[in-house]
Order: structure tokens, then C-alpha cells, then sequence
């Protein structure tokens, strides 16, 4: 019989930028908007942006699940009033390493902390990595003071819809990013 394997979540720390940028590029899911994004060397620029204080993607806003020690996964998100100041740090960095800044629609708005990326490990799926991830990340959101988290799911993705559904999202509205037809939910 096999016992149960251990996951741990913890704050990130610099040097688990890469394991955050697999996390966004996972998210994201889409090797073409990957690419368009952040050029061909996408996991090098979002390891760069991670690296980094005040950017969208920096290990200062993020969660580290492991699972008997190993980095299983992770997760990031961020106050969703500072956007704009964020995106300027994460632009910086994509105008450096890619010559150009992509136009994105805004994926999150004033009054919500702003989930924005979570991603597991292949090798760890269906250990409640995941959730545990998000469990986390939304416990640590409402006791630093915020009343509201928010996310944007692939409409095509009902899976994800599902689980963070389990966890107590709710649909609130629709938006398009990526060229993706997406869920904008929320959980207070």
C-alpha cells in the first residue's frame, strides 16, 4: 500500500523563479501566445521577470508546493489596483530581452487580488497540488485584509472551471485574453 505523499506550500524565494515561470507558462498553456508574449525563449524571459521585485510574475507575490521536498508546483498573483505599476516592471523586461511590448487586455480590475497564474509540475497532477495551491494562496489573500479573489479561466477548460468552483469561485463576467474566450470568477 502506498502512503500518502506529502505537500507543502511555502512562501517563494528568488532562486524559485524558474519553477515560476513554468507556473505562468503553464497557465497560459498556449505555446503560440507564449511565443508571441515573450519571444522564442519564453521560460528564460519569464524566469528574468520572477527574479524580479514589482512585476506581474516576481517570486515576492508567489507559492511554492512541495511534495516530499521537491518543487511540485506554484502559484502567483497580486493586488489587481496595481496592474499598471506591475506590467511596467514585467514590460521592461520583455522590451530588453524581446525588442517590442505585447498589447494584452487587462486580465484583473480594482478590488480584487488577482490569481493570476498556477501551474503544477506534470509528475505531481492528482495529488491536490492544485488545490492546495490555491487554498493557500486565497487563505493568505483574505487574512492580509482582502475581501476578494479573482481569476480568468478558459471557457474550453470546464476541468479548472470545476475545481475552482469546489473551492468557492463564482462566475461574475467574461473576458478575452490571449485570444481566449475566458471565465472572470471570484471568491470573497
Amino acid at each position: 500500500m502506498e502512503s500518502r505523499r506529502e505537500v507543502k506550500i511555502r512562501p517563494a524565494r528568488s532562486s524559485d523563479a524558474v519553477a515560476i515561470a513554468r507556473a505562468v507558462a503553464m497557465a497560459i498553456g498556449d505555446e503560440e501566445a507564449l511565443r508571441a508574449y515573450c519571444g522564442d525563449n519564453y521560460l528564460d524571459v519569464l524566469t528574468e521577470v520572477a527574479e524580479q521585485r514589482a512585476t506581474q510574475y516576481s517570486w515576492q507575490y508567489a507559492l511554492i508546493a512541495e511534495v516530499d521536498g521537491i518543487t511540485a508546483g506554484a502559484i502567483v498573483g497580486y493586488d489587481g489596483a496595481k496592474l499598471a505599476l506591475l506590467r511596467e516592471g514585467t514590460f521592461a523586461t520583455l522590451r530588453k530581452r524581446t525588442g517590442r511590448v505585447p498589447q494584452i487586455a487587462d486580465e484583473t480590475e480594482d478590488g480584487e487580488y488577482y490569481l493570476d497564474s498556477v501551474g503544477v509540475e506534470p509528475q505531481f497532477r492528482g495529488l491536490g497540488v492544485g488545490r492546495a495551491l490555491i487554498s493557500a494562496f486565497c487563505s493568505k489573500i483574505f487574512a492580509e485584509g482582502y475581501s476578494r479573489v479573482g481569476l480568468i479561466v478558459d471557457c474550453n477548460n470546464p476541468q479548472a472551471e470545476k475545481l475552482y468552483s469546489s473551492l468557492g469561485f463564482k462566475r461574475v463576467g467574461t473576458r478575452v485574453f490571449f485570444g481566449h474566450q475566458m471565465w472572470h470568477l471570484q471568491k470573497e
